[in-house]
């Protein structure tokens, strides 16, 4: 799986853990409210800065999100 493929799950998978729209998760991130669709439809890749304000948003550790991308990643291997 691709690092865009695999962040757009993971992402998608703690918004949604969270019960927060696309929307809110944006707003909540202080980012443009198209921009965590853009993400989680592969379409942009976030600075480590915006990963480490969303997952802060998210209440989850940057390194949970890392690990959970890579460990997808390592799936196709």
């Amino acid at each position: 799986m691709l690092l865009e493929e695999s962040l757009a799950t993971v992402l998608k998978k703690y918004r949604s853990q969270c019960n927060l729209s696309q929307e809110e998760l944006a707003f909540r991130c202080e980012l443009d409210r198209t921009y965590i669709s853009l993400i989680e439809r592969k379409k942009r890749r976030p600075t480590l800065n915006v990963i480490f304000n969303i997952c802060r948003n998210l209440n989850i550790k940057p390194s949970l999100l890392v690990k959970e991308i890579e460990d997808l990643m390592l799936q196709d291997v």
